[in-house]
């Protein structure tokens, strides 16, 4: 039986959010405590509702974790490019982030658009 932590989308979203741990460590950013927080919270939201979206059983509640979750994975890219714009020295990590917000928030749509195709075709 599959559970959420088999879907490529969450275990991606879990190395973020470990990627993202670890960039909110560094000595510069740790410092600040809105971006930081912030940040942190976006994260591991696309991680929690993909989880939570995955064990619902109705098909709309599954649809709206999901959306949630795309829609997390837009705020962790907007909060990477104010932390590539305002911390210098760690812009080039940012960038990198960014890139894998944007292959997470791509599994998180190939989801969403299973799930819409189950509940036209049940």
């Amino acid at each position: 039986m599959m559970t959420f932590e088999d879907l490529e989308s969450w275990q991606r979203a879990r190395a973020l959010v470990r990627k993202i741990y670890e960039l909110t460590r560094l000595d510069e950013l740790c410092r600040d405590f809105g971006i930081r927080g912030q940040l942190q919270r976006a994260a591991v939201s696309i991680m929690s509702n993909i989880a939570e979206g995955f064990e619902r059983m109705h098909l709309p509640e599954k649809l709206q974790f999901y959306n949630v979750a795309r829609g997390s994975t837009a705020e962790v890219r907007s909060l990477l490019y104010v932390i590539e714009d305002n911390f210098m020295s760690i812009a080039a990590n940012s960038t990198a982030l960014r890139d894998d917000a944007v292959s997470v928030g791509k599994l998180v749509s190939g989801l969403i658009r299973s799930t819409e195709e189950r509940k036209q075709n049940p």
